[in-house]
């Protein structure tokens, strides 16, 4: 396919290896079967929508299947093929963009209601010499709405003749109406692996000598365009003199070299500000974007995190060594946590770099943050520190983090403080104090716990329900029915006090009972009332508690000797009641009163 001729005017590789029919498509293996058995089977529809990301083959591939419908075969007696021959004169002037039936419009620059309108025009009269008149609207999305509407009708009931094919890269903004009309198809992204073995056996047509890394970069590069690809292909080749290495190709992109990229990362995450400020002073100098070393960054943070989830994917094929070993020893030694806050914050700095009127000094401040911040413990890790501290009874006291929190922060970092949550029973709040003191190289984290006295419970006033029994019967006093027997049966009390109320609902309980119990309480009792609910376990219901205290009084009575005795006399007898004696001691018989004194005397 290369020229011979010294004296031919060069093309490039993007148009010198266009392909020419189906076989030659790469990567839409799902859209060429579907195109090709609808040619075999007859099953053509009338219009096609052709939709992906730039230079993925979307107008290519229209003008192979122009190819495949009007070829006639070599012979001159062939029928629509999904090989088309390349020789016959339809193949070749569709080839040079000089057959008079297959128009090729582009919407970008013919956008209003009048060029569609030239279009339809046309549609009624037959091809001059081609089996079908095929138009290629490239771009088809910058069409206006007024064009859209004019072409609706034609597009949908089109003569037999007649083929539309339109590409476009905004799927979206095509209206609804004409994409129901259409059959569409989804070019997708070409993967790296057929990028690499597609641009290798170009090279090598090329004569041109190519490091397998260097190449690599050129694909990652064109992000899953072809055309992308081919044209950084052919920029290399040009820049390397037939001759590319991957230090010319980084040089070219603009792209730091991988593993000083993963020696940045590195002196960052163990807040050696210094190194890591100088590797980026070092890199821009030779000419890496400092907005393409932060999208390096963020892509290691991804890739360190996958290994850090799946370590089996360091032994991938295609993975670089400097990726599986080092990457697996960064991987082991971050947390999750250090990880997920280093992206965040990568990701917020990339978008202000780009903004930025120096993009260096921008990376350089995120550099900063994210050094500054890689060794802070998460508030989970702080708290659990807290809690393992040994008190030494006073607000002033003060211990070492130790492993729990105590990180190497970066020189010079100033003390930063934490709050901690309340405490699990929400009676306290922990004050955790990080001061970095004055040694070299950096400080020692020190963590000062300030507890804070946990408030007395507050005596209930005169007329107020000192416990959730006196509570509920409020309620029933007040005629509450519905809401006292939810209290009573649906309700697991975690915490009491005046004015404050904190339960577990049951799915019986209504769903409005916190609001209501809040707005009756505080009508009745002059005050403001906070009734929440909680996911603790809490204590059983009263009605619960109230059948345990009647089987425990049972299980008494049936222990006490006399009823024993009683048991034992009628068979089948059984205790259904256990009451409390009103009467007094002078009214008991002096056997009574005996087996009263023995603590036993008091149920029935």
């Amino acid at each position: 396919m290369t020229d011979s001729s010294a004296t031919s005017p060069y093309r490039v590789l993007a148009r010198k290896y266009r392909p020419a029919d189906f076989a030659g498509l790469i990567g839409q293996e799902a859209m060429v079967r579907t195109l090709s058995n609808a040619i075999q089977s007859g099953r053509l529809a009338h219009a096609f929508v052709l939709t992906g990301v730039r230079g993925v083959g979307k107008t290519t591939t229209a003008r192979i299947i122009a190819r495949a419908l009007n070829c006639v075969g070599v012979d001159g007696q062939g029928g629509p093929t999904t090989e088309p021959c390349g020789v016959c004169e339809h193949c070749r002037a569709i080839a040079e963009d000089r057959h008079v039936d297959v128009l090729e419009m582009d919407a970008a620059s013919r956008t209003g209601v009048n060029d569609i309108r030239e279009l339809i025009d046309g549609v009624r009269y037959r091809p001059t010499s081609a089996r079908f008149k095929i138009y290629i609207i490239d771009e088809v999305h910058m069409l206006s709405t007024a064009a859209f509407n004019a072409l609706l009708k034609t597009l949908e009931e089109p003569p037999e003749h007649v083929k539309f094919i339109f590409a476009t890269t905004e799927i979206r903004k095509i209206p609804v109406t004409v994409l129901s009309r259409c059959q569409r198809f989804d070019l997708r992204r070409v993967d790296m692996d057929v990028l690499n073995a597609h641009f290798a056996a170009i090279a090598e047509k090329e004569g041109a000598v190519i490091d397998p890394a260097a190449l690599a970069l050129i694909c990652r590069a064109a992000d899953g365009s072809v055309r992308d690809g081919l044209s950084l292909l052919d920029q290399a080749i040009a820049h390397g003199a037939g001759q590319v290495s991957e230090e010319q190709v980084r040089d070219m992109l603009g792209l730091a070299d991988r593993a000083r990229v993963f020696d940045l990362f590195d002196s960052v995450m163990k807040g050696d500000l210094a190194s890591a400020l100088g590797q980026m002073v070092e890199q821009y100098a030779v000419g890496a974007d400092p907005v393409v070393i932060l999208q390096d960054m963020l892509e290691l943070t991804h890739w360190l995190t996958r290994l850090k989830l799946a370590p089996e994917m360091a032994n991938a094929a295609g993975v670089s060594e400097t990726e599986r070993v080092k990457g697996g020893a960064m991987a082991k030694g971050l947390s999750m946590a250090t990880l997920t806050r280093a992206w965040q914050m990568l990701l917020k700095g990339l978008g202000e770099a780009r903004g930025a009127p120096s993009p260096l000094q921008a990376a350089e401040m995120v550099l900063v943050r994210l050094a500054y911040a890689a060794d802070l413990p998460s508030p989970a890790e702080a708290l659990e520190a807290l809690r393992h501290q040994p008190s030494t009874g006073g607000p002033g006291s003060s211990a070492s983090s130790g492993s729990g929190g105590g990180m190497a922060a970066p020189a010079g970092a100033v003390g930063a403080s934490v709050i901690a949550p309340p405490t699990a029973g929400g009676r306290g709040e922990v004050m955790a104090r990080m001061a970095a003191t004055g040694t070299s190289g950096g400080g020692e984290m020190v963590m000062r716990a300030s507890p804070q006295p946990e408030p007395e419970p507050e005596p209930a006033a005169p007329g107020l329900p000192a416990d959730f029994e006196e509570l509920v019967a409020l309620f029933g006093e007040k005629r509450e029915a519905v809401l006292s027997a939810a209290l009573s049966s649906a309700v697991h009390l975690v915490h009491y006090e005046v004015g404050r109320v904190e339960f577990r609902v049951d799915p019986a309980a209504p769903s409005d009972l916190a609001p209501r119990m809040s707005r009756l309480l505080a009508d009745w009792t002059g005050r403001p009332w906070l009734v929440s609910l909680s996911r603790d376990e809490g204590a059983p219901t009263l009605r619960q508690q109230h059948l345990e205290r009647e089987l425990k009084r049972k299980q008494d009575a049936a222990n006490h000797p006399l009823v024993q005795a009683v048991l034992t006399a009628f068979p089948g007898a059984t205790i259904e009641v256990v009451r409390d004696l009103a009467a007094s001691e002078d009214a008991l018989e002096p056997a009574d009163l005996a087996e009263n004194e023995s603590g036993n005397g008091d149920e029935e």
